[in-house]
């Protein structure tokens, strides 16, 4: 599967500072220094429905951790999956009578039009789930065989008992886990399964839905956290620098992706860190396709909406707090724009060397986009005052604000 093209992110003088972040597993947080290459895989899309504000929002936090990377003259190793055969998908192309496959390529395909237009730097590596079927059986193999996992009616589930540090990353009490489970795909009611929270790895073939060779698990298909496992390890390897994906990803998927690498590998911890974006809500309520109360990128990008001053309301809310997408929220950031591109229209202003180090500065700080966008309107003022006469500082100003914010002047 291939991703979307890439924006050129310029180069600015001097060097970043490596990144402090939250992590959700120790609950503080950290300071990631990885080496030349840094390793990131962040949570893809169900494709099912169009890019909304809240997918947004998630991918626009993980797109700034590219940029800081970048910026301290790393490589970034990005990987990015596809769920491309799930039960929501499934569901949707029966309701509206199409084919599942040319719902989840119409979809995606949509989706990589929003990231380029939202100028989100792309993965290395974006994988669907179907193509990493030939992947995923061979590490369900080996947790059955291990005893990590057992086989009930056909099926397959892992057990989380086979993880001493099953828990360690969401730090959820049971009631909770049971809970969530139920409500994001899991069946903790279902008979015969040795812990209410074990998983499904491999769903036996059902009557009137895809499945694949599974070798000796069978015809059937993954289970979801099994997906990104395969993925992740067999294109970043155990040990990466940070797992990412919105804070709803935190349990099960999360909790049970860490747990089967470990189960797999012997080692500890899968990631780094996990990184976790808080959600987009619209009329009181998280934006979520079930709900339907949703702002699509594409949607406002057929209104006329420019798509920097989309990037631009999502900069204006740090990543890991909940928010609400308003009509206001958008036009705050159209008129910040309008501000910007004035700003750097004018042939000389105010040096723009202390803006950079400010964006390095408050982007290294867990991704301080409010302190980021305060630091540009300040230096905007200054600008629309006449505040200065360096030739160079609109074009570095300019240069910075693309660079670490991703936002096109």
């Amino acid at each position: 599967m291939h991703a979307w093209p890439a924006s050129e992110v310029p180069a600015l003088p001097g060097k970043g500072r490596d990144l402090r972040i939250h992590d959700t597993a120790t609950g503080g947080r950290v300071t990631l220094a990885p080496g030349p290459v840094a390793r990131l895989y962040v949570c893809g899309i169900t494709p099912y429905d169009a890019t909304h504000m809240g997918h947004a929002a998630t991918y626009n936090a993980f797109d700034l951790v590219q940029r800081v990377w970048l910026d301290t003259k790393r490589q970034v190793h990005y990987v990015q999956n596809v769920t491309d055969v799930d039960d929501p998908l499934l569901e949707r192309a029966i309701r509206d009578g199409i084919d599942w496959v040319g719902l989840a390529e119409r979809e995606t395909a949509l989706f990589r039009e929003d990231m380029t237009a939202l100028r989100m730097l792309p993965p290395k590596e974006y994988v669907g789930a179907v193509e990493a079927i030939p992947a995923i059986v061979p590490l369900v193999e080996q947790l059955r065989d291990s005893g990590a996992a057992y086989e009930l009616d056909g099926d397959i589930y892992f057990s989380v008992e086979a993880d001493p540090h099953f828990g360690e990353v969401s730090h959820y009490d049971t009631a909770l886990m049971r809970h969530l489970s139920a409500e994001r795909g899991g069946d903790p009611d279902r008979p015969g399964k040795k812990n209410p929270l074990d998983p499904m790895l491999w769903m036996a073939a059902r009557d009137g839905e895809p499945s694949w060779d599974g070798a000796s698990l069978g015809a059937g298909r993954p289970g979801w956290h099994i997906e990104c496992v395969a993925i992740a390890l067999g294109h970043l390897g155990m040990g990466f620098d940070i797992q990412g994906g919105g804070s709803d990803l935190i349990f099960p998927h999360h909790e049970m992706g860490a747990s089967h690498a470990q189960a797999l590998t012997g080692e500890f911890p899968m990631a780094q860190a996990y990184v976790h974006a808080g959600m987009v809500g619209l009329d009181g309520e998280k934006m979520s396709k079930s709900r339907g109360n949703l702002v699509f990128v594409s949607r406002l990008r057929q209104d006329g909406v420019d798509p920097a001053a989309i990037r631009l309301a999502l900069l204006s809310h740090h990543y890991r707090t909940d928010w609400e997408w308003t009509d206001q929220v958008l036009q705050d950031a159209v008129e910040r724009l309008g501000r910007w591109r004035a700003a750097v229209s004018r042939p000389d202003g105010p040096s723009a060397d202390a803006l950079v180090e400010e964006l390095r500065e408050a982007l290294a700080d867990d991704l301080d986009t409010p302190a980021a966008l305060a630091a540009v309107d300040r230096w905007a003022a200054l600008q629309t005052a006449g505040g200065g006469a360096d030739e160079s500082a609109p074009g570095l100003a300019s240069r910075a604000v693309d660079a670490l914010l991703g936002v096109a002047l």
